[in-house]
């Protein structure tokens, strides 16, 4: 199985360690387009930081992401699954996963990123900022400079088994599964249910879909669960006690489309 994951847009600063080594991260066939994001984010953040913030959507109190940015390459990078922390991550809780759980996690888990193209948790990346939704002043929108790259290596990534697509829409320009694989990949939705007046109404809350999915790959791992269809991980969530709604897709090369119902919302 493996798990695709948005990054947080809140991310751990601090620690000690050594700075990125490019060479050792996951998926080399992204290096060179990695190696371009990196130059470009990097001098533009040296160069003009009033440009750096519009260009990456950042107010003037997060004028400090812009200076993190310029450091990239001699700032401490830490693994993965320790930089990234917000809400999905929070309730994910790689740091505190039993040893079995978490090896499974390493083995399944990979994080999409505007900066890195994708990454596994364990590969040591320093704090950044700059997401999918980006379009950089000399290599355009980050979400089609990942195309091809992706499209070259994901296949492989995907190895044979299921597919499990938690990214956020941003993330998903960057690759989307064809062919095959399309058909063992599953992309899921979260909906809150309650009944007003007799009548039952849906909604799509975003903090809570994330914190949900984040709860149910955790879910996953700790059960050691490892379906290896979509219809596989349907059996698989429900004997973990989500409600699923299931849609095949309609033709090859598709898709399929899981909707979890929860009646509670957590924080």
């Amino acid at each position: 199985m493996l798990v695709l994951l948005p990054p947080s847009e809140g991310k751990a600063a601090g620690g000690s360690g050594a700075p990125l080594k490019p060479e050792s991260l996951s998926l080399p066939g992204l290096a060179p387009a990695r190696a371009a994001v990196l130059e470009e984010l990097v001098e533009l953040c040296a160069a003009d930081e009033p440009k750096a913030r519009e260009v990456l959507g950042l107010s003037e109190g997060l004028r400090g992401e812009v200076a993190k940015n310029v450091e990239l390459r001699s700032a401490v990078a830490r693994p993965a699954g320790e930089i990234y922390t917000g809400v999905l991550y929070d309730a994910l809780g790689l740091a505190d996963l039993p040893a079995a759980a978490r090896e499974r996690a390493e083995a399944a888990l990979l994080v999409f990123s505007g900066l890195w193209g994708a990454v596994r948790i364990t590969d040591r990346i320093p704090s950044y900022r700059c997401s999918m939704g980006v379009k950089l002043p000399g290599l355009g929108a980050l979400g089609a400079h990942w195309r091809e790259p992706m499209a070259s290596v994901m296949p492989e990534a995907a190895g044979e088994g299921l597919v499990l697509d938690l990214r956020s829409s941003a993330y998903t320009t960057a690759w989307k599964p064809k062919g095959e694989v399309a058909g063992r990949t599953a992309t899921v939705r979260v909906l809150h249910s309650q009944v007003v007046d007799g009548v039952e109404k849906r909604s799509v809350v975003s903090h809570f879909n994330k914190a949900t999915k984040g709860r149910l790959v955790r879910d996953l791992l700790l059960a050691g669960s490892a379906p290896a269809s979509p219809a596989e991980l349907v059996t698989a969530l429900r004997d973990l006690g989500y409600v699923v709604e299931a849609e095949a897709p309609a033709k090859p090369g598709k898709a399929w489309s899981l909707d979890v119902v929860v009646t509670q919302i957590h924080h």
